[in-house]
């Protein structure tokens, strides 16, 4: 850990670090360990919250011996899987830090990266991205798709800001996470949500890590779930082109027209049944996939018009001993 790093963080202030995490028996008691030794390392006022996405594992075991070790840990197990992101909000509406970071609990985002992220936000940035640079042990198809989804996010739904190379791991100032709450969306991305927002924003890069232990819980039916959320979300792109193809389908159907009488003026037959079937397939198949777009936007328009919360805690793990706090004239 570089000293300048060290330090830049200075109390009096309280950071939160907030991990969604599914199946993390293993990695957390590690991660915990190592949070312990640079946060308090540094000097820093911390709590540490624990969203459980309804593992299927001894993660609430786990979770149960660590906030009964270090009261400053609280955790929340969901009553289902609702995903990483509403893991996210549950984190920072429970969380009580003047900033808060969000950290994976795969140990692939190395805690020794947040004083970096504090050193940032004590210069005045609100919202810091750390920025993965090299991706450790991850396979060429994950990156790969992981490129053409903040290249959608940035040239085609039209979040320019997004940083290009990915980041689910960065600081939000207090400010952040107040006007956060205030959005009720449940069909989104945060990431793309909270680049939306603005506030001052700033990034550092980082080399992410292989995971030690246990596998990703997050499935090719959510990744695809999280695309069609990013884009009905900030962009009616998809409609538009809809209208294009509509007016160009049109055009091309009139000229058609144009050409059959043409040539029934001149004798000439119309093609044959084969033809004539192509087309009306070709328009038929058009009209349905554009019937799905609509139907994309118009299910996540009477999802959020239901106003069903968009997350269920099942239980509270929380210490009945006072948190470990420090003053400033202790440190």
């Amino acid at each position: 850990m570089d000293e300048n790093n060290m330090q830049a963080v200075e109390p009096p202030f309280m950071l939160s670090v907030v991990t969604p995490a599914y199946n993390e028996a293993e990695n957390l008691p590690l991660l915990y360990k190592r949070l312990y030794e640079v946060l308090d390392g540094a000097g820093v006022d911390w709590e540490w919250i624990i969203i459980d996405d309804h593992s299927r594992d001894a993660t609430p075991q786990v979770l149960r011996e660590l906030v009964q070790r270090d009261a400053r840990l609280r955790a929340y197990r969901f009553s289902r899987n609702f995903g990483s992101h509403m893991a996210l909000r549950c984190g920072f509406d429970h969380a009580r830090g003047d900033c808060v970071v969000a950290l994976a609990g795969d140990l692939q985002d190395p805690p020794e990266v947040i004083p970096d992220l504090l050193a940032k936000w004590h210069e005045g940035l609100q919202v810091v991205w750390a920025v993965r640079g090299q991706r450790l042990g991850e396979k060429s198809s994950t990156v790969a798709a992981s490129r053409l989804y903040y290249f959608i996010m940035r040239r085609i739904v039209g979040i320019k800001d997004i940083p290009s190379e990915g980041a689910d791991f960065f600081l939000l100032d207090r400010e952040v996470t107040d006007a956060l709450s205030r959005f009720g969306e449940r069909n989104t991305s945060i990431l793309a949500l909270i680049t939306w927002m603005g506030f001052r924003q700033g990034r550092i890069h980082y080399d992410k890590q292989a995971r030690l232990h246990g596998e990703s819980g997050w499935s090719l039916q959510q990744k695809f779930k999280l695309v069609v959320d990013s884009i009905t979300s900030f962009s009616y792109q998809p409609i538009r082109v809809m209208s294009g193809v509509g007016f160009i389908m049109s055009l091309v159907a009139f000229l058609y027209l144009a050409v059959v009488i043409f040539n029934g003026l001149r004798g000439i037959a119309p093609y044959g049944w084969a033809s004539q079937m192509a087309v009306i397939l070709f328009i038929g198949g058009l009209q349905i996939s554009m019937m799905g777009v609509l139907g994309e936007y118009i299910w996540r328009s009477l999802d959020e018009a239901r106003r069903r919360p968009g997350y269920m805690i099942e239980e509270r793990i929380e210490s009945q001993k006072q948190p470990i706090t420090r003053e400033k004239n202790d440190i």
